[in-house]
């Protein structure tokens, strides 16, 4: 018979068989210990507070571990498309603030918001968005987005962000501190119920707050969301008037308030993409407000939010 020169074609003497055979008892009777000691010491590292897998898990008193919100849900796409994904909240950058009215200046980039919505013209502005392949912030009232909870759907399958505009659009600083937990959990589960992720980020109605909307927000692992440019398309001034307050206003880390319910907005829609292209041709990428906080996070020096009663 031919022979490969494979050892397991080779005949082997009945000795040294049993010596091999030993030997690999051996050697297992050490692996395996050591396998398990291993595999116990990691698992004792996580638990550890501070240990580099408490942090990731989420368990150590790391700062990360302390800024994770325990609730939040990441949609498809994360944060990177329109999603609140925990990563918000978990970033060191964003955890020492309550608010954002603007980006740092780092990166060109600039967010649209939308306020008061859903109503009918939410898909016509979703249909410009999504025509230009941008994304944005729609901050919504709860008892709009119950009404028809498919808009709400719609926006978060094509990876918007939706944030909670309170259930019925009050000026939040008239109101008890009961009141306004009301206002913000109701808008919150409204949203919850239409298929999108809970909302991370908060705006006032009319920019009107006070201390004790900062901490129930805070409370709620919520950052507030103001805005650099208010177009005013609430008063209709015109479709050149809107674009031209919009552009005027555009720099890097600015946040840009229109409006997709409350009134007819078929201005708002007619001057969107005027508006988009304008500021894509200067250079500038169009992001979502969890974005925003996450790629170009508010400088830590920032004042103290004031009350914009007036708008929103």
């Amino acid at each position: 018979m031919r022979r490969t020169g494979r050892p397991h074609d080779r005949p082997v003497d009945p000795a040294r068989r049993a010596r091999l055979v030993y030997l690999r008892r051996r050697v297992t009777a050490v692996a395996v210990p050591a396998v398990v000691t291993v595999v116990l010491l990691l698992i004792l590292d996580g638990q550890a507070p501070g240990s580099r897998a408490a942090r990731t898990l989420g368990t150590g008193t790391g700062d990360t571990a302390r800024s994770a919100p325990r609730s939040a849900i990441s949609p498809p796409g994360g944060a990177g498309g329109g999603g609140f994904s925990s990563e918000l909240l978990q970033n060191e950058r964003v955890h020492y603030t309550s608010y954002i009215a603007a980006g740092s200046t780092r990166h060109r980039e600039i967010a649209l918001t939308f306020d008061d919505g859903p109503s009918a013209f939410t898909l016509p502005i979703l249909a410009v968005l999504e025509r230009y392949r941008v994304k944005a912030t729609f901050f919504e009232i709860g008892r709009q987005v119950s009404a028809d909870p498919g808009y709400t759907a719609a926006l978060a399958r094509a990876g918007m962000a939706i944030g909670d505009h309170t259930q019925s659009h009050p000026p939040m600083a008239e109101l008890s501190s009961t009141q306004q937990a009301v206002e913000i959990d109701q808008a919150a589960q409204a949203i919850r119920a239409a298929g999108a992720p809970r909302p991370l980020v908060w705006r006032p109605p009319y920019g009107s707050f006070n201390a004790t909307t900062l901490e129930l927000l805070r409370a709620r692992e919520m950052i507030m969301a103001l805005w650099t440019v208010d177009t005013s398309d609430y008063a209709r001034p015109g479709i050149p008037r809107i674009i031209y307050t919009a552009l005027s206003g555009a720099r890097p880390g600015a946040i840009i308030l229109f409006h997709d319910g409350g009134d007819d907005r078929s201005q708002t829609v007619a001057a969107l993409p005027r508006i988009i292209q304008r500021l894509q041709q200067r250079g500038y990428r169009l992001v979502t407000v969890p974005q925003l906080l996450l790629d170009d996070p508010p400088p830590t020096d920032q004042p103290p939010p004031h009350n914009l009663s007036g708008s929103g």
